[in-house]
C-alpha cells in the first residue's frame, strides 16, 4: 500500500515539475519521468499492454520529438510564465475536493462478456469516459493558456 502512495506522490511531483519548469529541455525530461512512473503504476494495476505503449510512445517517441523541436521555440516571457501557477491551483483544488468527501460511487464494474464496445463504454465504464473528457478539456485549456496573445 505504501508503494502506491509513494508512486502517486512521485507522479504528481514529476508532473508538477514538468509543467512548472521554465526550461523546455527540463520539461521534456520531466515528461519522460512522469511517463515512466505512470508506466510502473499501469504495470502494478495489471495493465501491461497499456504500460508498454505508455513507455514506448510517451517516454520514448514523444520525448524525442519534443527534443528535436526545442530549437524552434523561444523562452517564455514574464507574462506567459505566470501561467505556471495553474498546476498549483489544480492540485490544491484536488486536495480540497478530496477533503470534502463528496459521496460518489467511484467503483468501476468489471466489463461483462460482451462484444459491443459502445455498451461497455457508455453503460459500464462511464467513469473512464468522464476521466478522458476531463483530460481532453485540461489539455485544451492548457493549450489556450499557453498560446494566447
Amino acid at each position: 500500500m505504501t508503494i502506491n502512495i509513494i508512486l502517486g506522490i512521485a507522479l504528481v511531483l514529476a508532473a508538477m515539475w514538468t509543467v512548472m519548469t521554465v526550461r523546455l529541455l527540463r520539461a521534456v525530461i520531466g515528461l519522460a519521468i512522469t511517463s515512466v512512473i505512470l508506466t510502473i503504476i499501469m504495470f502494478k494495476l495489471n495493465s501491461p499492454l497499456a504500460a508498454v505503449f505508455e513507455l514506448s510512445v510517451c517516454a520514448g517517441l514523444i520525448s524525442a520529438i519534443f527534443i528535436s523541436c526545442i530549437s524552434l521555440t523561444q523562452r517564455l516571457s514574464e507574462e506567459q510564465a505566470a501561467v505556471r501557477l495553474l498546476p498549483i491551483l489544480l492540485v490544491l483544488t484536488g486536495i480540497v475536493l478530496y477533503q470534502i468527501h463528496i459521496p460518489m460511487d467511484l467503483h468501476l464494474q468489471t466489463a461483462p462478456n460482451e462484444n459491443d464496445v459502445r455498451n461497455i463504454i457508455w453503460n459500464v465504464r462511464h467513469l473512464d469516459l468522464i476521466g478522458q473528457i476531463v483530460i481532453l478539456l485540461a489539455g485544451a485549456f492548457g493549450v489556450v493558456a499557453l498560446f494566447k496573445d
